[in-house]
C-alpha cells in the first residue's frame, strides 16, 4: 500500500464531479502540491482526526458520528460513469448491468496489506447487516494495481479476505487502458512507480443507486499500530459496515 517515500512525477488530470466530490478533489490537489506526505495522508486519515460537522443532505438515519467517520458527502444524482471490466471469476460485466440494484463501489489493490483488507472487512460486515435486502445490493471494487491485474490476483485477494462469501461481490480488473479510464472517470489518483513499489491511491467509496446514479461519496479510514501494521478498532469496522448497509438501503428506491 502507500508509503511516505513515494512521490508523484506526473499525476493524471482530475475532473470535477460537483460539490459533493469537493473533498476528494481538494485532497488530490494537495497530493500534487505537497508530494508524498499529502498522498500518504489521503489514504491514512485517522478516525480520531474527524470533527463532528454534519454535511447537509446526509440521511437522517445516519448519525453525525457515522457521517463524520465515513467523511460522507452527498453528490449530485447523475449517472455514474459506466465501465466494462472482468471480475475475479473471469466474467466480463458492465456497471450498467447492475441496474435495479444499489452498487457499493470502491477501488482496491489486490497486493495491499494496509487499508484495502479493512475495507474488505467492512464490505463483509455490510453484507451481513443488510439481511433480506442483501440480494438488492452489489459490492464492487476496481483494481488500482496495473502490475497485479490478472483475474487470479483478484480471486486470491477475494478469497483471502472472505469477499467470496458475498454472492454479489465483483473485483474487477482489465487492461491498463481500461483501468486508467475507470480511475480517471471516478477521480482516483494512482501513483505506482514500478512493480516493486507500494501503490498510493485515493481511497474513495461511491454509493450508486438502483437507477445507476451516484448518490454519496465516502472516504475509508485506517489507523496504525506502533509496529506500523494497519488496523481499525472493531467498533469502527462495525460502524462502517452498518453505515454502508444503511446507505445502500436508502438508495434502493
Amino acid at each position: 500500500m502507500a508509503t511516505a517515500s513515494d512521490s508523484p512525477s506526473e499525476a493524471p488530470s482530475q475532473h470535477s464531479r460537483g460539490p459533493g466530490a469537493a473533498l476528494i478533489v481538494v485532497l488530490v490537489l494537495a497530493v500534487l502540491a505537497s508530494g508524498s506526505f499529502a498522498a500518504y495522508a489521503l489514504n491514512h486519515r485517522s478516525p480520531a482526526t474527524t470533527n463532528l460537522i454534519r454535511v447537509t443532505g446526509i440521511p437522517s438515519n445516519i448519525s453525525t458520528a457515522t457521517a463524520n467517520l465515513m467523511a460522507l458527502s452527498p453528490v449530485p444524482a447523475r449517472p455514474a460513469p459506466n465501465f466494462t471490466l472482468t471480475d475475479q471469476n473471469g466474467h466480463t460485466l458492465s456497471l450498467s448491468s447492475f441496474r435495479g440494484r444499489a452498487v457499493i463501489l470502491e477501488f482496491m489493490d489486490p497486493h495491499c496489506v494496509d487499508i484495502c483488507p479493512l475495507v474488505a472487512q467492512e464490505y463483509v460486515d455490510a453484507y451481513h447487516d443488510l439481511g433480506a435486502a442483501a440480494s438488492k445490493v452489489v459490492f464492487v471494487a476496481i483494481n488500482v494495481n496495473q502490475y497485479f491485474a490478472s483475474v487470479t490476483n483478484m480471486k486470491t485477494f477475494s478469497t483471502e479476505h472472505s469477499l467470496t462469501t458475498i454472492p454479489s461481490w465483483h473485483f474487477f480488473t482489465g487492461t491498463s487502458a481500461a483501468l486508467h479510464a475507470a480511475w480517471h472517470d471516478y477521480n482516483i489518483e494512482v501513483i505506482a512507480k514500478n512493480p516493486r513499489s507500494d501503490i498510493i491511491h485515493t481511497s474513495a467509496l461511491y454509493i450508486i443507486d438502483a437507477k445507476g446514479r451516484e448518490r454519496f461519496l465516502a472516504a475509508p479510514v485506517v489507523d496504525h499500530r506502533a509496529s506500523g501494521a494497519a488496523f481499525l478498532p472493531t467498533n469502527t469496522l462495525t460502524a462502517w459496515g452498518r453505515g454502508i448497509a444503511t446507505l445502500a438501503r436508502d438508495v434502493l428506491n
